[in-house]
């Protein structure tokens, strides 16, 4: 049973893409959203700011992104906790990304369906 959505943030760090461009979201991204309750984990955040602290990600100031990609597109703010982190043990090596696995865990733990919010290459998995 889905009890959310979590949005990865494949599509939402380009300033001018979801942020401020919600259309440019992809259909099942808009739905989960409206749907609800849809949530942004910290580990998307932390990515961000990596991302942009190594200038390969361009968000204006990254310390800015998480409210205003929280604001913006009605999305509540999943904390990371020990249970996520213990979640990783059991994971398959399939995904070797370390934010990637750490969301995957997230979501199992709190039954929500991974929802990727780019139009390119949408996804939804249902992790609970």
């Amino acid at each position: 049973m889905v009890l959310g959505y979590q949005i990865l943030p494949h599509g939402l760090h380009a300033r001018t893409h979801a942020v401020h461009s919600p259309e440019r979201l992809s259909r099942r991204a808009r739905a989960a959203i409206e749907e609800g309750p849809a949530f942004l984990s910290v580990i998307a955040y932390w990515e961000v700011m990596v991302k942009a602290m190594k200038g390969t990600l361009d968000v204006g100031d990254p310390r800015q992104w998480w409210g205003e990609t929280l604001e913006a597109l009605g999305l509540r703010p999943l904390l990371y906790r020990p249970e996520h982190i213990a979640v990783i043990y059991h994971l398959p090596p399939v995904h070797q990304d370390p934010f990637d696995r750490a969301l995957i865990a997230q979501a199992m733990v709190e039954g929500l369906a991974l929802v990727t919010a780019s139009s390119r290459g949408t996804r939804a998995r249902d992790c609970g």
